[in-house]
C-alpha cells in the first residue's frame, strides 16, 4: 500500500506587513507609541524630582524639566560630558527580572561648579553658579552630588514603572553603583553603541537654574519605557519630606579641622632671623583659649587632662552660637 503523497497549498500564504509581525511579536511599541510613551516619561521624571529634590535644596518649590533625548555615539555623548565632572553610574528600572539579574545602567554627568552651587543651596545660600569652578571637587560638594544621583535613579526607576510595580521575580532598582571624576572609567555604554543624551534643567522660584546630563544607551532606554496602558503616577501628591541639614546624612560624617590655639606672640623681624635650635620663646598661656574652625571662632575653653592626654573643656560659646 502506497502511504506517500503529495500536498499542494490551496491559496498563497498570508504575508504580513514588518509593522504587524514586529508590534505582535513583542519586540517593542511601533515609532509613534514609543515617541507617545517617551514623552509621558520625560514628564514623570520632570514631575518626580520636582518633588524628591526638594529636600535637598532647602525645602524649595522646584520647576524641573527634562529636554527631548539628543542621540549620539558613546564615544561622542563621554566627549559632551568632558573630562572632568561629578559622574555617577547608576542603576534603575527592575532588578533582578527575567531579562536582567541587575537592572539597567545609566550615567548621570553635574559639572564642578554646578554641584557647589546645589551645596551651596543645600546649606541655606543663593545656589550662584560661580565663574570659575576648582580642579577637585570638595568633599561637601562630592556628597551632595551623590545624594542627588541617588534621588534622580530612583525618580527615573518611577518613571519606568509608574505607579504599577516591577516584572514579577524583580525589585525595584534606582541606586548608585560607582562614582568617577573620569566618566569613561565607569564604562557606561559602548562607545560605538547609538546613546540617548537627555539635559535636566532644575530652577527655583528665586531665579537659580541648574543643570545636569542623563545619558542612557538607547537600547537600554527601550526596557524603560512605561508598558503602554499602564498608570502614571498620581500628581499633586507629595510625600512628606525634611529639608537638608548639617546635622543629618550625608553632611554630618564630614571631617572638619579644628584647631586651639594656646598662645599668640609677637616678634620682630630682626628676632625671627637670628632664630635657631635652643632659642626660647616665653609664652602667656590664657585661662580661656579658642577652639577654632579655620578663621572662625567656634568656642572657648579651658586647657586640662583627661585620661593621661591633654583635654580642652568648652566653657562658652559666641554670642552667635557654634558656626554651622
Amino acid at each position: 500500500m502506497r502511504m506517500q503523497h503529495e500536498f499542494a497549498a490551496a491559496r498563497t500564504a498570508a504575508q504580513h506587513c514588518r509593522e504587524l509581525t514586529t508590534h505582535s511579536s513583542g519586540r517593542g511599541p511601533r515609532p509613534e507609541e514609543r515617541a507617545v510613551l517617551l514623552a509621558a516619561w520625560r514628564r514623570d521624571l520632570a514631575g518626580a524630582l520636582a518633588q524628591d529634590l526638594s529636600g535637598l535644596l532647602s525645602g524649595d518649590r522646584l520647576d524641573v524639566s527634562v529636554s527631548e533625548p539628543e542621540t549620539l555615539s558613546g564615544s561622542a555623548a563621554l566627549s559632551r560630558i568632558g573630562p572632568i565632572a561629578a559622574n555617577s553610574l547608576l542603576r534603575v528600572g527592575a532588578a533582578g527580572g527575567a531579562n536582567s539579574s541587575s537592572g539597567e545602567t545609566a550615567l548621570l554627568s553635574f559639572d564642578f561648579a554646578t554641584a557647589i552651587a546645589l551645596t551651596d543651596r543645600s546649606f541655606g545660600g543663593d545656589g550662584t553658579l560661580a565663574d570659575k569652578a576648582p580642579d577637585q571637587l570638595p568633599r561637601s560638594a562630592a556628597l551632595l552630588a551623590d545624594e542627588a544621583a541617588a534621588t534622580i535613579a530612583q525618580a527615573v526607576t518611577k518613571a519606568a514603572f509608574g505607579s504599577g510595580a516591577p516584572p514579577p521575580g524583580a525589585a525595584m532598582g534606582g541606586e548608585v553603583i560607582v562614582r568617577s571624576e573620569t566618566a569613561s572609567r565607569l564604562k557606561p555604554f559602548d562607545p560605538e553603541a547609538d546613546v540617548l543624551l537627555f539635559t535636566l534643567v532644575i530652577a527655583n522660584r528665586g531665579g537659580c537654574e541648574w543643570r545636569c546630563v542623563l545619558a542612557i544607551a538607547a537600547e537600554r532606554m527601550e526596557r524603560l519605557l512605561p508598558a503602554p496602558g499602564r498608570s502614571r503616577p498620581q500628581s499633586g501628591v507629595r510625600a512628606p519630606r525634611t529639608s537638608a541639614s548639617s546635622m543629618a546624612a550625608p553632611f554630618a560624617a564630614i571631617p572638619l579641622p579644628l584647631h586651639v590655639v594656646l598662645a599668640e606672640v609677637d616678634l620682630s623681624l630682626a628676632r625671627l632671623q637670628i632664630l635657631a635650635p635652643g632659642a626660647c620663646i616665653p609664652l602667656a598661656m590664657g585661662r580661656q583659649v579658642p577652639l577654632m574652625l579655620g578663621e572662625k571662632l567656634i568656642a572657648h575653653g579651658s586647657i586640662g587632662t583627661l585620661e593621661d592626654r591633654m583635654a580642652i573643656r568648652i566653657t562658652r560659646l559666641p554670642a552667635e552660637g557654634p558656626a554651622r
